[in-house]
This record gives C-alpha cells, structure tokens and sequence, in this order.
C-alpha cells in the first residue's frame, strides 16, 4: 500500500463517529482471512455427496456446420462413462439465451462457432469425464457438413450480418457542423476483446432434491436468471429449483449470463440420472466456449475549431457480438451512452452495430460496453491534439461538460453532479503533470531508443441497468435473540467486498460493531426475483435493500424502548451496541431480548428501487443513469523503440467514489480496474486462426497483467465528494468505473510513440491492445510518415536523430507476418 492511500485510509477512520463505527471506515473484507488461508468455500470447494458423477462437455470442431451424423455409441462405451446427454435428452426449453431464445444449450443440427458443446459426458470422475467427451475430435463420433464462415465484425457489416438492429442515435446537424468546422479529422480504429479470466472457473453442482426440485450450486452472478433458466430447461416450475452462491473467484461479467449452459448441463444430468452431478470446466474449455469483452472496430470523423473543440462529430462501432445476441444490445447501448465520455458534444451522430459472427458469443464485461464507446473519444481528441500541435490535455479540458451550461448528454441526460473539473485541478497538481511533461519532452530529444510518454484521460460513468426494471433489490434481515444479526440480499459477492459493505450498513443502521453481522450466501429461495450483480449497482442497490430492512427492525425496538423507558421514538438512539433512551442505557442485546418477549418482531425484508430512472428504447433517450462517478488519471511510460516493449513506471489516480462506505475496499477496487483496463489495452490479445479457432485459449497464450506490470510509483486517492444523490452513505459505485482510467496508459504509449517522430502533424496508428508487435507497426509507420515529411540526407548516422531507432525497428521486424495498421488518422 503506497503512502497517499495509507493516508487517505487514516483519515477516514478519523472521521468516522466513534472507535466502533461501522461505516465509513477502512474495515476488512469479510472473507479476507479465509481467502489468504484457503480456507474460503467455492462452488468446487462444497464436500461432495455420496454418489456424486461428473460432467463434461464434447465440443464443436467447426466453426460453421451441420451436424451431419452424431452416434455417441463410442462415447458411451468409454471407460467410467455412465451416460451421455445431447439435445434429445433436454425435456423443455434447449435455450440459455437471457434475451433472445437464439442460445442453444447443446447443439442440435447446426454448429455455430468452434467449441461450441454438442454433448454432454457423465463418468465416474472429473478425468474420465474429459477424456470421453475428447472423443467429440473423432469423424466416427461426429461428422459435420461445413458452412460459410464469417468472423470479424468487418466481414459481419459487409454481409449485413447482425444479431440485433443497429442502434442510432443523432443530435443536432452532425454533418453540417463538420463540414462547417474550421478543422476536420478521420479516421479508423481498432480495440481487441477481453478475456474474463477469473480465477475460479466456470462451475456447477446440482443436487435433485423430493418432489422433482433441485438444489444447484453455481458461480454465478445471476442466481435468480440460473434460476429461471433450468426451470425452462426442465419444463418445471421456478419453485422447483433452488440456485445458491456463497461466493465466486471473480466473474467481471463472465458469470452473469454465460453460467446457465454449465448449471442447465448439470441440472439436466442430476435429473435423468437423479444423482448429483458436478460440471467444472478446465480453463481451455471455458475459454473455448465463453464469451468475452466485445472487440469493436470503429470509424470515426469530427470538426473541431483551433483550441481543439468538437464542433460536430460522427462515429460507427461495430462490436464483435459472437453467434448468439447474449447481451449484445445493452452492451452496444453503454457504448453509445459513453461515447461523449466527459465531454459535451452539441452535434453528434452515433451508431452501434452487432455483428454476427462464428465465434464465441461475446458478453458483459467490466465497464460493459462503456470502455468500447469511450475509448474511440480519447483516441480522437488525442489525435485533434497532434494534429493541432497541442497539448492534449488542453483539448480535453476545452471540450469538458459545464456546470449551468454545456450539460446535456446526447441523450437527453442533464449532467447534475458534474465535478470533473475541480477533480481534475486536484490531479493536475498532485501529480505535476505540466512540470513532468516538459521534462519528457526534454529527454526524448537526447534519448534515440528509449522514448517516454505522458498522458491525462478521465472519465464520466453512468451508474444503472439501462435496462430500468433490472434497477430493483430486495433483501432479509434477522436479529436473533442474543443481539447477534444476520443479513441476505440478491447480490452475489465476487471478491469485490459486497457482503463487507451491506453487512457495514445494517450494522451502521442498529448501531452494533460489524463482527456482530453476519452476510449468508446468496439463495433464490430466500430473496426471490433478484438482478443480477452487474453494472457497478451492487452496493447501491443491496446496500438500500438491505438499510430498508434494518431501518424497519430499529424502528419496531425504538418503538418498544420509548414504551418501557419512555419518551419519543424518534429520540431513541442506538450507537455503540448501546441503546439510548429517556436517559437510560442498555445493551443492545437486552433489548432484544426485551422485544423477543414482547413479540416484537425481529425479521424484516426490504426493498429498494431506483428512481428516477428511465430510458426509450426506440429513441435512445431518457434518464438511463441515476448519477455518475468521476475520475482522472496521469500514467507515463517509457518504450523501447528497439523492441517495443514498454513499462508503466507512474500512475496518478484520483477517483470519485462519492463518500466511501469503506475506502479500502474501493482504493482496491480502483486499483485492481485499472490493472485489468491496462491488461485489456496493452497485453491481453486474442486471436482466432481462419478455421475459427481461438489460439489464445490458455494462460500460456494469453497474457494478463502481473504483479510486476504495477508501477512502483502507483498513487491512488478517493476524491472527497458526496453524492448528490440519497445513495447509501451519499457512496458511489466503483466497480466499473475505475477500468476506464487506464486509457490514459495506452495514449501515454502514443505520446511515446509520437516522440520519435515529432515533426509529424498526425497520431500514430497505435492499434489496441498495444502488444510489442504493434507498438513496433506503429513506430514504423510513423517514422515512414515522417521520412516523407523531413526527407533526411542519405547516410546520416546522427545517433540522437529518432531515425536512428526507427531504422532499427524495421530491421527488427523484418520478416514478420505483414499487418495492415489498424488506427488511422487522416487529417484534412
């Protein structure tokens, strides 16, 4: 923990009410002793009962098909094999789709994408199981007929190949202005995928239970959806199915609709068998079969004035959505929602595309959809910058919201709780952004191979479903007779210090020390109807759930002490474990006890909706977010332009989390989201072979962040600000939010990138993520660019001029596999 954050953490204690208080505070995260001592239950963690089998699932070996012939004879036949499911077997609905019904549980006829399950494997054992369905590979067990295969979005749009239909959203006299505007810029840009690569994988243990009813276990954030989809699947009632969470190992998304094939297979397998069965994917195959951040392709144009202003612009996405919808249009809705990001745009046209592809179907992903319709902004007004010879952050500043004026969304949104200025003057000055970029500039003038670069973004986040019924949560609250609680909600917890901070505000809400509350695992059978755990709406929406709850029970005892003790009820006070009233004091398990022979009643539920919130569909208008979250961040790095390779050597964030329940949890919170968003912008690459097959389907393949790609100069900070909104503790959420920050690291490699050729009066075409091979595609590019600008004597040897390290570059990558640059900026 650097020395800002433990700072910032004892002032937050310090103003916290008293020694004992429960919120607000820097407390620890629930299961954080049995998460380091491994003593923490997960899905695969619960004891296995007696007769358990295990499941595993054959998998497509096209990307495109007919299935022209399946006999599972020899499946069937494999050492421990005791039975082996396809869609045949499946008695209601084959569907996991949670819009559409266009999500096939098994595959029946046709394949959709390579790795796609065909049918499902129940042995002995977890190895038996797997080595069954490995027979999926042979022609005798199944043979396809192969189709036409279409796998990026550019081929998708071109063949008009869409999952839903576009989405269109127009303020203004977008064209006009532009064509107007004393400047112009175009441009293309491409941003990769983002596997979810949680640490626990995708699980399931189903257990048939009297009556035909089901107990399953999954790790999932959409209990309530696990739910409703193996009841359809079953042909059952909802009541006959019971889905519990006590906690998962991550899930950033991937676990909120994708969990229903592994929890309908084992369901389905625990019914025809009546055994338990447990179906725990190895990473390859979740990998395989899993969807991921949608990659997006982009075109884009604008006209700006001298200082850098948008004046009008334009921009089409074309997202990555898979073989199936998923939940492709909210996450295209996000992106069109965040495409303004923190700047006010008066003409604008924005389009969203789905496309539909043979690959995986691509899903929520931290952010959802938000970082794909942001990231384009920054990219554009970094590349008005260059082609202004600007600093970019003077472009950025010129271009943000107003307070009073200039604070209208493109859709219709006004934006009321805007502090991204004064936010930003406080980043400015703690990380000396201008003192530090003129100090660069003077290094990469005598430094030929290493090259450093410095950039500003922030952002502005919508905080709700933009699917306004999904912005509900209800929640449970128990006070036992020893003065001991108990709290359930509909959230699931994933590491990210949910039940920490619900059970911080029913404690804060009775007055009692947070070891005195206890959060139970998440079960349909007690908090029905639930939404999903997603959109950064966990804390806002349990936590008000839940104070609902707790409220109601103080109430019922505040009531009961001013009849004994006298006084008013409004009077009473419970603080301390003690309660206050009429002068007396008592325990608060006394009068507890008090209330339990009274009959009192020391239960209650609450419910909790957001309002306010509203949104057209048709239109793409409304009220779609409560309130936003703010941040900023400074990254520098340096490149070596020999290699391409970079490191992160400082980052300075400050975040808005409007009062923090906990600031420990949220200063991880933020941490953690801005090494993943580095990951997904500069490492983390995935990549399909023309068969359709994803190469990069295993931690040896695909490279997410270390521990020594954190910088050791790493400097996080809650911005001090209440929510103008009720909210919980006037908190703010900050799951989401904080992934966008390192978008300042991938425009930091640019800037590095652009200090080998400083002439230039245009962007490099940086392509993310900004692997070493497109860093090196970029460096060359641009020096090819500037050698046509300069025209430099033949057999200079200067080793200070940027040529020097861009001739290096092109020898070092000569002989590699020819890429077409995927960012390309053209200036008018």
């Amino acid at each position: 923990m650097n020395k800002q954050t433990d700072a910032f953490i004892h002032h937050a204690a310090d103003r916290a009410e008293s020694e004992t208080a429960s919120i607000g505070t820097s407390l620890p995260h629930e299961s954080a002793a049995l998460h380091v001592s491994g003593e923490a239950t997960y899905t695969d963690d619960i004891p296995e009962l007696q007769g358990t089998l295990h499941a595993a699932l054959g998998l497509s070996r096209h990307a495109h098909a007919r299935i022209a012939s399946l006999d599972l004879s020899a499946v069937r036949s494999a050492p421990g094999v005791i039975a082996v499911l396809s869609a045949t077997d499946i008695p209601g609905e084959n569907n996991c789709g949670p819009v559409l019904h266009d999500d096939p549980i098994l595959a029946d006829d046709e394949v959709l994408y390579l790795g796609q399950p065909v049918f499902a494997v129940i042995a002995e054992s977890h190895e038996l199981a797997r080595r069954a369905a490995a027979l999926a590979k042979s022609d005798d067990v199944v043979r396809y007929d192969p189709l036409d295969v279409v796998l990026t979005p550019a081929e998708a749009k071109a063949k008009k190949q869409f999952v839903l239909p576009p989405l269109h959203l127009t303020r203004g006299e977008p064209a006009a202005k532009i064509a107007a505007a004393p400047h112009q810029i175009q441009g293309s840009f491409d941003v990769g995928g983002q596997e979810q690569f949680y640490l626990e994988g995708q699980v399931a243990y189903a257990v048939p239970k009297e009556m035909d009813s089901m107990l399953v276990y999954s790790s999932t954030q959409h209990p309530s959806e696990m739910q409703q989809v193996v009841a359809h699947m079953l042909d059952w009632p909802a009541h006959s199915v019971v889905c519990e969470c006590r906690r998962m190992g991550g899930g950033f998304g991937g676990k909120e609709s994708q969990s229903a094939l592994f929890a309908c297979v084992a369901a389905l397998a625990a019914k025809l068998l009546q055994r338990p069965v447990k179906l725990r994917a190895d990473r390859d195959d979740d990998f395989m079969i899993t969807g991921k951040r949608h990659d997006a392709v982009y075109e884009y144009e604008a006209g700006f004035d001298d200082t850098g202003r948008i004046l009008g612009a334009r921009v089409e996405i074309a997202l990555r959505a898979g073989y199936s919808a998923d939940l492709s249009g909210a996450v295209a809705t996000r992106a069109v929602c965040h495409f303004d990001n923190a700047y006010y745009l008066s003409d604008v046209d924005i389009v969203a595309l789905c496309c539909k592809t043979n690959t995986q179907s691509n899903t929520a992903f931290r952010g959802f959809g938000g970082p794909q319709g942001a990231l384009v902004m920054e990219v554009m007004l970094d590349s008005i910058a260059r082609q202004l010879k600007l600093d970019p952050l003077d472009v950025r500043l010129a271009n943000y919201y107003g307070v009073g004026e200039r604070d209208v969304t493109p859709y219709g949104q006004r934006v009321e709780d805007n502090v991204i200025a004064p936010l930003t003057d406080e980043l400015l000055a703690s990380s000396d952004y201008r003192a530090r970029r003129a100090a660069l500039a003077v290094y990469n003038a005598t430094s030929p191979v290493l090259k450093r670069g410095i950039a500003f973004s922030p952002v502005k986040f919508g905080i709700s479903f933009n699917v306004p019924f999904l912005n509900q949560a209800g929640a449970l609250v128990h006070v036992y007779k020893d003065g001991s609680i108990l709290v359930n909600h509909g959230g699931t917890e994933m590491g990210q210090g949910l039940n920490t901070k619900v059970a911080q505000v029913v404690a804060n809400e009775l007055g009692v020390p947070l070891s005195r509350v206890r959060a139970t695992a998440t079960d349909t059978s007690k908090v029905a109807n639930t939404s999903a755990t997603a959109a950064s709406t966990g804390s806002d929406l349990n936590g008000k759930a839940a104070e609902a709850a707790a409220r109601t029970i103080r109430e019922r005892l505040a009531a009961l002490a001013a009849r004994e003790l006298g006084g008013e009820p409004d009077a009473v006070q419970f603080k301390d474990s003690m309660v206050h009233a009429n002068g007396v004091t008592m325990p608060f398990p006394q009068l507890v006890n008090m209330a339990y022979l009274a009959r009192v009643q020391l239960w209650s539920d609450g419910f909790y909706a957001t309002p306010k919130v509203h949104w057209d569909a048709k239109t793409l208008t409304g009220h779609p977010f409560y309130y936003f979250a703010y941040g900023a961040a400074v990254s520098e790095v340096v490149v070596d332009t020999l290699t391409g390779e970079w490191k992160l050597v400082r980052a300075d964030v400050l975040h808005d989390a409007g009062q923090s329940i906990n600031p420990a949890i949220d200063i991880g919170q933020v941490e953690g989201g801005f090494i993943q968003g580095m990951g997904w912008l500069t490492t983390e690459e995935l990549w399909w072979n023309r068969d359709g097959r994803l190469m990069t389907h295993a931690p040896s393949t695909y490279k997410i962040p270390a521990v020594s790609d954190t910088p050791a100069a790493f400097h996080v900070q809650l911005y001090r600000n209440e929510n103008a909104e009720p909210t919980v503790f006037r908190s703010k959420a900050v799951g989401e939010p904080p992934l966008l920050l390192p978008f300042s690291v991938f425009l930091a490699i640019r800037d590095a990138i652009a200090a080998t050729a400083p002439q230039a009066n245009h962007a490099p075409p940086l392509r993310a993520p900004a692997t070493p091979e497109a860093i090196l595609d970029a460096l060359e590019a641009m020096q090819q660019a500037a050698s046509v600008v300069s025209m430099p004597a033949a057999g200079s040897s200067d080793p200070k001029e940027p040529e020097t390290a861009a001739t290096s570059v092109g020898n070092t990558t000569a002989g590699a596999a020819p890429k077409t640059p995927a960012s390309v900026d053209t200036a008018t």
